[in-house]
């Protein structure tokens, strides 16, 4: 039997009727593109460049690899409950060079009152700068124009930055779970 690692996990969620939420709003240079389905491609390369050198990678072996994080983009995607309006990407341009994709949310609805965030990412040159506030708050607007009252997120609990942020917005753990991941064996 291979050996496993357990990764302890929060479900959090936020209640719109208990939580008054303020607009999104992007530091300088940075700006929203709405969701358009040329951009699954785009959106997979944000969701690997965020992910591919955090513990998520670990706890979910496709965001450590382009060709995963496209397959779960196009997934997400093709959802029937699919919120395109819960859904951006976050570019960043000075004006002198192309835009950059350096963020990446998407939301798919639960029941006709609740929804999910599946994936909030900021590629790493662009932490510390409120892009994940501002992704998160975006993509619960989405929610709230679709009629939902509640969003549940999932979060591996010693991501203490992402944990902070999202109870600084109204977000209270409802579960905790454990996931369960195999440790590769070293070949000698």
């Amino acid at each position: 039997m291979a050996d496993q690692q357990f990764f302890k996990r929060y479900r959090m969620e936020i209640n719109f009727e208990q939580t008054s939420l303020p607009p999104a709003k992007l530091p300088v240079g940075y700006h929203w593109r709405e969701w358009r389905q040329a951009d699954v491609e785009r959106h997979a390369l944000t969701k690997f460049r965020s992910f591919r050198d955090e513990v998520d990678s670990e706890v979910f072996a496709c965001l450590g690899e382009y060709y995963g994080c496209l397959r779960l983009m196009s997934d997400i995607a093709s959802q029937e409950t699919f919120l395109p309006r819960a859904t951006w990407l976050v570019e960043w341009s000075d004006g002198d060079h192309l835009p950059q994709d350096c963020g990446t949310i998407q939301g798919i609805g639960l029941t006709d009152h609740s929804g999910s965030i599946q994936n909030i990412g900021v590629v790493p040159e662009h932490r510390g700068f409120g892009l994940g506030r501002a992704l998160v708050l975006k993509s619960l607007s989405g929610f709230a124009e679709a009629g939902m009252k509640r969003v549940v997120l999932e979060v591996t609990a010693n991501n203490v930055v992402a944990v902070g942020l999202y109870q600084s917005l109204g977000f209270r753990v409802l579960r905790t779970m454990y996931r369960v991941v195999p440790i590769e064996a070293s070949i000698h």
